[in-house]
């Protein structure tokens, strides 16, 4: 049943004439008839009888015009949300973000976002940076923020914020400095859990110095940045980590944080979005002011 033959059935009804109508609605008559025979057709009832110049409804199109009225309000209340969702900046914004983007870099860009736009909410799905690119990928989120590229198509990259890893012991422990990697297989180490971006960019510098990560005393993977933390600070073992996350620990003389000789690799902290998913008008303005926000 076509909404457009249902508007021309009801003006018909309302004018009792299928030329009057057809003035109406800047049709012709013929294309007014047409459209009413073949709504009969479809419906298998005969909708007026034609008595005199005016056409009167049967008993079956007086229930129709019931119906067809309920039908083209109801489409055109949802025309109008889907207008007012268009412009109205309010509602809900969908991401996923990894352990040290989520505690050390969201709650600042969600108080600089609410502040222009306050009846904005958030929810927020904290997980791995691997994770963080699926959920982007499989579009159950608006977008993601992460700390390290998962290659795809479909996804499109926004540089945040730049920061450096380093290595964090306890304050039990006195390391000499410069700090070489092959010194580190002498300590128990506490490891981010291989979803993570900070655990893809120390593997990688074990592979440039030749290091097997079986080589290293690994007495723990932990999916939680702050959970390590303190097994670092419990001298349980030595990691290496996010300097954003441990800086707040080393100025209150919690931990001690050292350079790696060598590893000098710098990474990004992204915004990162699916291509093919429709965003929000919330989502695009987030999106599209995610650099300004973590200055």
């Amino acid at each position: 049943m076509d909404l457009h033959q249902l508007y021309v059935f009801t003006k018909v009804v309302e004018h009792k004439s299928f030329s009057k109508a057809a003035e109406d609605i800047f049709l012709s008559q013929s294309t007014v008839s047409s459209h009413i025979q073949s709504l009969e057709k479809t419906l298998g009832i005969k909708l007026f009888d034609r008595v005199g110049r005016e056409s009167i409804l049967t008993p079956n199109g007086e229930r129709l015009y019931q119906w067809a009225r309920k039908l083209l309000l109801l489409k055109d209340q949802a025309l109008l949300d889907l207008k007012q969702g268009m412009t109205d900046l309010r509602g809900m914004i969908r991401m996923a973000v990894s352990s040290v983007p989520g505690q050390f870099v969201i709650p600042k860009m969600v108080k600089q976002f609410r502040q222009n736009y306050p009846e904005v909410y958030f929810h927020i799905h904290q997980s791995s940076s691997k994770n963080v690119a699926e959920k982007v990928l499989n579009g159950s989120v608006d977008f993601g923020i992460l700390g390290e590229k998962y290659e795809d198509d479909k996804l499109r990259y926004i540089p945040l914020l730049k920061e450096k890893l380093v290595l964090v012991t306890s304050n039990e422990l006195n390391l000499t400095r410069p700090v070489n990697i092959h010194d580190l297989l002498a300590y128990p180490f506490v490891m981010r859990s291989s979803s993570s971006g900070t655990n893809a960019i120390f593997e990688r510098f074990l592979k440039k110095n030749n290091i097997a990560k079986d080589q290293l005393n690994i007495v723990s993977y932990i999916e939680d940045g702050q959970s390590l933390l303190q097994f670092v600070i419990q001298n349980v073992g030595i990691s290496v980590m996010s300097e954003i996350a441990a800086r707040e620990y080393f100025d209150k003389n919690m931990l001690k944080m050292h350079e790696l000789s060598g590893f000098g690799d710098e990474r990004y902290f992204y915004l990162v979005y699916n291509v093919n998913k429709t965003q929000s008008l919330l989502s695009k303005i987030f999106i599209e002011e995610a650099v300004d926000l973590v200055k």
